[in-house]
């Protein structure tokens, strides 16, 4: 399993160093709406889990990624 930093950079293909909580669309050029998509796909199927509707339309941060999967249980 990546940790979500790298799983961020592979799907936005950019270096993991450079993905921190304040990182999103604004900051990173490569998050668009259809990459998006591709990043939930991929923390599905890394986290194994399924987020609603709601959880992805308020999520605007790394940071707003991590308390979803922090309220879940799935990383600390």
């Amino acid at each position: 399993m990546l940790t979500l930093e790298k799983l961020i950079a592979k799907v936005l293909d950019v270096d993991d160093a450079l993905i921190t909580d304040e990182s999103g669309p604004d900051s990173i050029e490569s998050w668009d709406s259809f990459n998006a998509l591709l990043l939930i796909a991929e923390m599905e199927k890394n986290f194994n889990t399924k987020f609603t509707i709601e959880e992805i339309g308020g999520v605007k941060t790394v940071a707003d990624i991590k308390k979803v999967l922090k309220e879940r249980g799935l990383i600390q």
